[in-house]
């Protein structure tokens, strides 16, 4: 296997081993499971909508980088969505189901859709059968049910027969709101995504990140009010966690590259921000306590309150730094994307068992306080592949246009003749 983290051959070489593993996630019964260390599915038999749709989306792209015998998987999801785990008497998706297809809970949440839409969006531009339909229905119930024209934003919850909308607004699913709205302007050709991405993407980073010293805030009232003490006696809560999430700002600052691509007529602040959050997600999250690597979750005045290593939060780390090295040119974001795919192969590739350690404590061992097992391949298999591709438009329709013979090579962007220090 190649040597050097972040490299071309070496990227494409761990696509395929995240992939692999992923495959055992595939249910008899419908959707995919919740891995454990070993890869092995929990035998609970719960599934969970946000996992599948995320694995939909996994074996999408695999399925356009040409991957064999990844279609069947992308169909199995589609057919997961469209049936096992959508409500078929109130329209929209349980947030989980049991083994024999009951929902444990009857509430509709932002969060949860959001990835129905983004697994749709990537199956269909793949052409697997029935992503279309699904991914109609999946846009009107958000546009329906959780898009708030007068907010900009989307509200985070209902019940399941959409009587009582949660008094809580979060800036994670709007996150993924974001992701998802790019992903379908990018299947459907409706530009309407676009602007409603901006529109939040102004609303929770551009006025409330700005005004924080760009500690990004998670939780809101109703009325679009901070909560800063929101969850102080559950800081670990592996949705809704006390104070800023360090990962949330380089996801965020990825993202914002993102859109101003993708749009026309681009304000500046957008890529002015993604720079602004990365640079405060460096100041705050590396190295914060002394140890090595990203802290989970920092208060207001930018200390750790959770120290915990994610996986997930360097591989947001990593993938921001490559879409602002592509969008500004600025060589000091290479030296810090080869730092950190370093960090990632010494600490958190699991050569022995398979994808990444989902979790480490500040000592680099693996640990399962927040998250236990390794349920999700999305964030790891999207640091391997973006790094590749042009920050727009969508990942999915950029392998199309290369499956369609449009364009032989898309630029990079990216300097990665190899690692370099041991840290930034």
């Amino acid at each position: 296997m190649p040597r050097s983290p972040g490299q071309e051959p070496w990227l494409d070489a761990e696509f395929t081993r995240i992939v692999e593993f992923a495959r055992a996630a595939r249910r008899d019964g419908g959707g995919f499971a919740w891995l454990d260390d070993e890869g092995v599915p929990t035998p609970d038999g719960v599934v969970h909508t946000w996992i599948t749709a995320r694995m939909t989306h996994v074996f999408a792209l695999a399925h356009l980088r040409g991957l064999p015998d990844t279609a069947p998987l992308v169909d199995h999801g589609v057919a997961a969505l469209s049936g096992l785990l959508r409500d078929a008497e109130h329209g929209g998706w349980f947030p989980a189901v049991d083994r024999d297809g009951r929902p444990l809970t009857s509430e509709k949440r932002a969060y949860d859709h959001a990835f129905v839409v983004l697994a749709a969006s990537t199956a269909a531009v793949a052409a697997r059968p029935g992503a279309d339909e699904l991914l109609g229905e999946a846009l009107r119930i958000l546009d329906l049910r959780f898009w708030s024209e007068g907010e900009g934003a989307c509200v985070e919850s209902w019940d399941r027969a959409w009587t009582t909308c949660e008094a809580y607004r979060g800036a994670n699913s709007n996150m993924h709101a974001v992701e998802c709205f790019l992903a379908a302007a990018d299947a459907t050709g409706d530009a309407v995504w676009r602007r409603r991405a901006l529109r939040i993407a102004e609303r929770v980073v551009h006025v409330y990140a700005r005004r924080n010293s760009w500690r990004l805030i998670e939780h809101f009232d109703a009325m679009w009010r901070p909560l800063p003490d929101y969850n102080r006696t559950r800081p670990d809560d592996p949705f809704r966690p006390y104070g800023a999430t360090i990962g949330h700002w380089f996801e965020w600052a990825r993202l914002l590259v993102s859109l101003s691509a993708s749009l026309p007529d681009s304000p500046a602040w957008l890529r002015d921000d993604a720079a602004a959050l990365f640079a405060a997600a460096v100041r705050e999250g590396w190295n914060a306590d002394g140890s090595a690597g990203f802290v989970y979750t920092v208060d207001w005045d930018g200390r750790p309150v959770v120290s915990t290593r994610m996986h997930w939060v360097l591989a947001e780390a990593v993938l921001a730094a490559a879409a602002l090295r592509q969008a500004t040119g600025d060589p000091g974001y290479d030296a810090l994307y080869r730092a950190w795919w370093t960090h990632a192969d010494t600490h958190f590739l699991d050569r022995t068992r398979g994808s990444w350690h989902h979790e480490l404590d500040t000592d680099g061992r693996p640990s399962a306080t927040v998250w236990k097992g390794k349920p999700d391949a999305y964030h790891a298999l999207q640091a391997t592949l973006l790094p590749l591709l042009p920050v727009s438009p969508t990942a999915a329709e950029t392998l199309r246009r290369r499956t369609a013979g449009r364009h032989s090579r898309m630029p990079t962007g990216l300097v990665v003749e190899g690692p370099g220090e041991a840290g930034p």
